[in-house]
């Protein structure tokens, strides 16, 4: 097959892959760097800190996501349950992102920058999966 035939046949998840980026790479950054500033500039429990901005984006991610990184994906019917299956995947995200502080932080005693890397490389790609496969598929 072709790069172009290839690329046509895909460009749909390409899309979304590029628009997810933009707007969860965003909101990555904003979650991961209100988190650490929280915690270190203002001397906040980090694991606090974490929850703290996991509940001020969550519902921002939530808008920016259904409009624009799935738009034309899936049905948009139904949206109360697919609402419930959206703060589940980010409280899956969350979770996720939890275990880095606690285990880099508060287990290994590390500084509160080290979950910083996770919580933009890994978090991503597993929300990701479960956002276009489970939520706006």
């Amino acid at each position: 097959m072709s790069p172009q035939a290839l690329l046509r046949r895909h460009s749909d998840i390409l899309g979304q892959i590029v628009r997810f980026g933009l707007t969860g790479g965003l909101l990555t950054l904003l979650v991961a760097g209100g988190y650490w500033i929280v915690a270190t500039l203002f001397g906040v429990d980090p694991m606090l800190s974490l929850t703290l901005n996991f509940l001020v984006f969550t519902a921002l991610g939530y808008v920016l996501h259904s409009r624009f990184s799935f738009k034309g994906h899936g049905s948009r019917e139904q949206s109360a349950s697919r609402t419930v299956k959206f703060f589940t995947v980010n409280c899956i995200g969350f979770a996720s992102n939890q275990f880095f502080v606690w285990l880099l932080v508060e287990r290994l005693g590390g500084p509160t920058w080290w979950p910083v890397i996770p919580i933009v490389l890994v978090t991503p790609l597993l929300t990701f999966s479960l956002n276009r496969q489970w939520v706006f598929g």
